[in-house]
């Protein structure tokens, strides 16, 4: 059987009575530790931990596994303005170029844009491995242009993986399209399974050509999601579901939504921090409804991994970003320079460039592990966190002044566990340094006790340290947990010696907001 094939049958959505959908036969699918309850399958997994069928799906999917993400790209294309539910924690901006979050796009495309935007992406960057659908609006409110685009996408380019974004409301009325366009990875936003939460979340839909408000539109909301999800699964389709974290509404409440999506077959959860600045114009952030911090949301996706694979890696992406998880490209892409460029699309060449990829991994892999090996028999409770700037690859090769964001890892004496990022704004702005920016910077990797950079500069370098943060740079160009790993052995080795004490450090702030670059 299929390792996300659902046991359980669906229970038909109940819309007409009101019931609530029933909990459907707990999911087997992903086989769990006896000692540490931990899933071997999901974002973290490796080839040794998956069915050959299930590693070929996200072996290079940069969503769907956290250590592809560091070499493998995506690119979304907004092919779907049509929304047909409101959320109070979304505004869709247009022609928006300073912004990154769900929603937001500069253009929108036709399908045939969209095929040849793909092809001039992919051909540029090799590493390039998935197309995804997720807006601005949701796509199947816009089923002709997503459809017709994922046809003329998977004839030019049938090497690239097709992967769709969706509210859920309308999911269960296309599952036979899906799965006849090749679709094999699904993400569902599913925020409640409780209708009186989901009223906070949501002021209505639009269902069977009639708009539905409060409970009532939560009821069918979650019904029709649960309802999907578990079709999905039992057609073999990966579906990871993300949830949008919003203290004090449905904070607590996401227990349960995990329970519910991991009873249904999901591959994944993604817990997100509610972005909810006001010059978004959402209702959520001109109502002052804040976003949770570093430690809250960590606590909660800590709490929810089990059976379930937490996807820690998730950049809350645009819906014409264009890259690795992390950067933005689509600059370089727009309708104008796609439409004069030469488009050569050569298979074979990209097969190659991937194949060079995966030595690489390879290595990373070895090197991390021959770094483990070095740590096996140590015995310490301590656990902390360090943040890297890296540029991706797997190594530590950003400049501390120009990173856009940090990567987070967790360090304990069982090796390095990336549970994380920040985004911050760029600290250097043409040869100086703002210092506003440096303290916030600080403010959001302040529960780190390292930051590993290629190279810094003297003044931040002694702000961290006055901080108590500590600036590593000797490891600059080398492997992310082999350096990481390495330096939290010696770490370990000064607090043994008395040389230093171990504390642990305060919370750190998410950041919010427009980023700012360099000028």
């Amino acid at each position: 059987m299929n390792a996300v094939v659902g046991r359980g049958k669906y229970v038909k959505a109940a819309v007409d009575n009101g019931k609530m959908m029933q909990p459907a036969a707990e999911h087997k699918g992903c086989c769990a530790s006896a000692t540490t309850g931990q899933a071997s399958c999901g974002s973290r997994a490796g080839q040794a931990d998956l069915p050959t069928e299930i590693w070929e799906k996200v072996k290079n999917h940069p969503c769907y596994s956290e250590e592809a993400h560091h070499h493998y790209a995506r690119m979304h294309v907004a092919v779907a303005p049509a929304c047909n539910i409101q959320c109070n924690y979304c505004n869709r901006k247009y022609d928006c170029a300073n912004e990154s979050r769900p929603g937001v796009v500069s253009e929108k495309l036709t399908p045939e844009q969209a095929a040849r935007k793909v092809l001039a992406v992919a051909t540029t960057i090799p590493q390039m491995t998935v197309l995804g659908i997720a807006g601005p609006g949701d796509p199947l409110a816009n089923p002709a242009k997503t459809f017709k685009t994922f046809e003329l996408v998977a004839k030019v380019a049938p090497d690239i993986k097709l992967c769709l974004s969706t509210n859920g409301l309308a999911l269960p009325d296309y599952i036979d399209t899906i799965a006849r366009s090749k679709i094999e990875h699904v993400t569902i936003t599913i925020n409640m399974v409780d209708p009186e939460i989901g009223a906070k979340i949501y002021p209505w839909i639009f269902f069977n050509h009639k708009r539905y408000t409060g409970i009532d539109a939560a009821r069918i909301l979650t019904d029709r999601q649960l309802q999907g999800l578990e079709m999905l699964s039992e057609r073999g389709i990966l579906c990871k579901v993300n949830s949008v974290m919003i203290p004090n509404i449905n904070d607590d409440h996401l227990v349960e939504v995990n329970k519910a999506v991991k009873s249904r077959g999901a591959f994944l959860h993604n817990i997100m921090p509610l972005i909810s600045a006001p010059e978004h114009g959402t209702v959520f952030g001109l109502n002052g409804q804040r976003g949770p911090t570093a430690q809250e949301l960590k606590t909660l996706q800590d709490a929810c991994e089990g059976k379930i694979n937490m996807m820690r890696h998730c950049r809350q992406c645009r819906a014409d970003a264009v890259g690795l998880l992390g950067e933005d490209r689509s600059a370089e892409f727009t309708t104008d320079q796609v439409m004069k460029m030469d488009v050569q699309y050569d298979l074979e060449m990209r097969k190659a460039y991937q194949d060079r990829v995966e030595d690489e991994r390879a290595a990373k892999v070895a090197a991390g592990q021959r770094e483990l090996a070095e740590l096996a028999g140590e015995m310490s409770a301590i656990t902390l966190l360090v943040a890297v700037a890296t540029r991706g690859s797997g190594l530590i090769n950003e400049h501390f002044g120009h990173a856009k964001e940090f990567q987070v890892y967790e360090l304990s004496t069982t090796g390095a566990k990336f549970v994380g990022h920040r985004r911050v704004d760029v600290y250097c702005q043409g040869g100086y340094g703002e210092e506003d920016r440096l303290s916030a910077i600080m403010r959001g990797i302040h529960d780190c006790h390292a930051v590993f950079v290629a190279k810094i500069g003297g003044c931040p370098k002694s702000n961290l340290i006055k901080a108590g943060i500590e600036p590593v740079d000797r490891f600059a160009h080398e492997f992310i947990e082999q350096s990481a790993i390495a330096w939290f052995r010696s770490y370990l080795d000064k607090v043994k010696r008395g040389e230093i004490q171990h504390a642990p450090r305060g919370d750190a702030a998410i950041r919010q907001g427009a980023l700012i670059s360099a000028a």
